[in-house]
């Protein structure tokens, strides 16, 4: 458990000059920091955290509001690692794996606006001040075409944005085929001018597979129609394939780029990890193999997974894949255990964009009951510090300690004093993206 400590507050030497914009103060502050530590109040000037620590009048003038903690606790922003937001803001409050529902148009510049202006706003109650939106580019249309990008280009230019968005680019379809030619041809595109500290365009995300529900993982398991998936890389057979998706990352890394490699079956697994580098990572992972996780540790390679998800979807890996396969899916205690890069992420709209619920899911993979402090924090820091990690942007974000975003979020309880199963209860009462007040609850 993170132990309460009193620490020096540290104040930059512009603090004296310039009073903080913001002060909260008078709870509890998990900054999240190498040490562990644990503040009463953060100031808050020019976006970043200026000081950490109990005694922060030095740092309040006359135009300085202060907020009240009373008693509260504050966390780093959430940073979702894997949400598609514009899908989200188009289909919300019906996620995917629910009642069918129509999802509102998204083919005009206003459209496509809304939905990114009503995710953020969600994104907002929830305490999520980053993001990564997984999969835009030229070869799709609607929530997921290159003109998403374009808007929100035009809309971080204008202000607008109340979370930061990193962008995986695709170059391809979205749960279908790409081709090794159309790849190379995206990675000649231009990316849209933007503050890189709010919009920034890091890499790319590859379709290795589907998903085994679908029948479409690419697995040694077998379905029920005696099939196996394959890959969705273009190609007249499995070799070639093979020899497709290694070719695509060999480039998107000629580039510059990160890589992101949706595979949930252990044979796309596999074979995106003889490409794959520090600082790439996969995504979802569900049919990962012990062998497999100690390789991306050894690699540096990371893994994005989503708890509700995997809890939702159990029923039907086991209906497609066998009762056994599905019990060995998603195996969260070990990949905690594997030091593999974690992060969580919710995929919404598949399912909920609240990340308290994800927590929750994953205290019910790992079987955790009551109070777990320990555990507690160490899933808070995949949805917030390894998030900054994977996004590349750890140097400035992720953390609250004095000189990083001042991206922050207010609960009514302290996480790390509440069962995993209950933290969905626990409100989201205020939110605070480059030290501006985003959300009030």
């Amino acid at each position: 458990m993170e132990e309460k400590v009193q620490i020096r507050e540290e104040t930059m030497t512009s603090q004296r000059i310039h009073p903080a914009e913001l002060v909260v103060r008078g709870g509890t502050v998990h900054t999240f920091d190498r040490l562990g530590t644990v503040a009463d109040g953060l100031a808050v000037h020019g976006g970043r955290i200026v000081a950490a620590g109990a005694d922060l009048t030095a740092c309040i003038g006359p135009d300085t509001e202060v907020v009240d903690l009373a008693g509260r606790t504050v966390l780093p922003g959430i940073n979702d690692a894997h949400l598609h937001a514009t899908w989200l803001g188009a289909r919300w409050p019906h996620p995917l794996l629910g009642p069918p529902h129509d999802e509102a148009p998204v083919t005009t510049s206003a459209e496509r606006r809304a939905a990114i202006l009503r995710a953020g706003d969600l994104c907002a109650s929830l305490g999520i001040t980053s993001y990564t939106e997984p999969g835009l580019g030229p070869g799709e249309t609607g929530c997921f075409s290159a003109a998403v990008l374009d808007e929100y280009a035009a809309l971080q230019r204008e202000g607008l944005l109340r979370a930061r968005v990193t962008v995986l680019r695709l170059f391809g379809l979205l749960d279908g085929v790409s081709s090794l030619p159309n790849f190379k041809r995206g990675l000649e595109t231009p990316v849209p001018r933007a503050d890189p500290e709010w919009l920034a365009v890091t890499g790319v995300k590859i379709f290795a597979d589907g998903i085994p529900p679908m029948g479409t993982a690419w697995t040694h398991h077998c379905y029920a129609d005696g099939g196996h998936g394959a890959l969705l890389v273009d190609g007249p057979d499995d070799d070639a394939r093979v020899g497709n998706l290694g070719a695509m990352i060999s480039a998107a890394h000629d580039a510059g780029l990160v890589v992101g490699v949706h595979a949930t079956g252990e044979r796309s697994i596999e074979t995106a990890l003889t490409h794959l580098r520090r600082g790439d990572h996969l995504v979802h992972g569900d049919l990962v193999t012990p062998a497999q996780l100690r390789r991306m540790a050894a690699r540096g390679v990371g893994l994005t997974t989503q708890p509700a998800i995997a809890t939702a979807m159990r029923p039907m890996v086991a209906a497609a894949l066998g009762a056994d396969v599905a019990a060995n899916a998603w195996p969260l205690r070990e990949i905690l255990a594997s030091g593999v890069p974690l992060t969580l992420s919710s995929d919404a709209p598949v399912v909920t964009p609240d990340w308290r619920v994800h927590l929750a899911a994953a205290g019910d993979l790992l079987g955790a009951r009551g109070v777990t402090p320990d555990l507690t924090a160490r899933l808070l820091r995949c949805y917030t510090t390894e998030a900054a990690v994977q996004d590349g942007s750890a140097s400035w974000k992720g953390t609250l300690a004095p000189g990083m975003a001042a991206d922050f979020c207010v609960l009514a309880a302290d996480p790390l004093d509440v069962a995993l199963a209950d933290l969905p209860a626990v409100a989201v009462e205020l939110t605070v993206t480059a030290g501006r007040i985003v959300h009030k609850g």
